[in-house]
């Protein structure tokens, strides 16, 4: 694990080392009750040499690439919680038709310019709704 084995650890080393004990009981190369041990003294090591004691009889690892030395969290992108246009599209010719019969409105026909309406407000001018609304 290093070079100088009195130099002591810390927590990314710890656990850095217990990721390695687990690659190990993956491929084959410790029982459970080995991985449990050793994972108890790897989180009790103080020292370098208590942390090479654990990897005295295996074989190294395979160096990653691209792998960071301990892996950084992730923040997932915000979800925007998206308008439901489509129900609301599909309520207007409802709505309309209620108004059309509710109301004594002269001209009550026009209630049901509603509908194209919404759906310009809705969904936009002449765009698609896949995302690609207003783009040349």
């Amino acid at each position: 694990m290093g070079d100088t084995p009195e130099i002591r650890v810390g927590h990314d080393d710890r656990e850095r080392a217990i990721a390695a004990l687990n690659e190990h009981l993956n491929a084959g190369r410790l029982s459970l009750t080995e991985f449990d041990e050793r994972s108890a003294r790897a989180i009790a090591a103080n020292t370098r040499r208590d942390l090479d004691a654990l990897f005295a009889d295996l074989p190294p690892l395979p160096a990653r690439a691209s792998a960071p030395a301990s892996p950084q969290p992730v923040s997932a992108p915000q979800q925007r919680r998206e308008f439901p246009r489509g129900p609301v599209m599909a309520l207007m010719p409802f709505v309309a038709l209620i108004l059309f019969m509710v109301t004594d409105f002269p001209n009550n026909w026009l209630f049901f310019l509603l509908v194209p309406i919404s759906a310009i407000l809705l969904f936009g001018f002449g765009g698609s709704d896949n995302g690609e609304s207003g783009k040349c």
